[in-house]
């Protein structure tokens, strides 16, 4: 009878562990992707706090650079800070850049004050060639924006597509997640 109950208990403490392998595989998965997925998140909100401080610095056309490579100079700030060396984000998954007048609560005011950068060829900046180019039409002219009180509000976002890096969410067919981070700041004013 001993011998009995002493298989029996180890037939139950295998059960047990069949039933709660999956879900603390599950807990450990999804702990190591929200670190992933927390790691691309802080290297966008720098991308994006870098390319809208070089934006509000070259307010008005901001001196050396003319007023049509300001832009060009904040899609070439934002890339540098995707593709240096510590940062997780694959160049390739930026969906879009987008450079815009800000309202009051930091929003995109109307699609004429945009310019929208996709992937492809761009222009050369400082001996560099940009990975991404401006498509349509002309939106908020550099030299349009004013830093004199009250100083526009400049915005500059990077649509980005995370791929996750584990399993955690294969059962459910999700790869991917698109998100959108913003950086909004005043352009410097003259001190007029």
């Amino acid at each position: 009878m001993r011998r009995f109950l002493r298989s029996s208990e180890r037939g139950q403490s295998l059960v047990e562990m069949a039933v709660i392998i999956p879900f603390l595989m599950l807990l450990v998965l999804g702990a190591i992707e929200f670190g992933f997925l927390f790691t691309h998140s802080l290297s966008m909100e720098y991308a994006t706090r870098e390319g809208a401080r070089v934006a509000a610095s070259l307010a008005n056309g901001g001196g050396p650079p003319t007023c049509t490579t300001v832009d060009d100079r904040v899609i070439a700030a934002v890339e540098r800070v995707l593709e240096s060396s510590g940062s997780p984000i694959d160049i390739t998954e930026v969906l879009e850049v987008r450079i815009f007048k800000a309202g009051a609560q930091g929003q995109e005011l109307g699609p004429v004050n945009v310019y929208v950068y996709t992937p492809g060829g761009g222009p050369v900046v400082d001996g560099v060639a940009l990975d991404f180019s401006r498509s349509g039409p002309v939106g908020w002219d550099a030299c349009s924006r004013t830093n004199t009180q009250p100083a526009d509000s400049i915005g500059v976002g990077v649509r980005y597509r995370y791929v996750f890096q584990t399993p955690f969410l294969s059962l459910t067919g999700i790869s991917s997640l698109t998100w959108y981070d913003t950086t909004v700041m005043a352009l410097n004013p003259t001190g007029n």
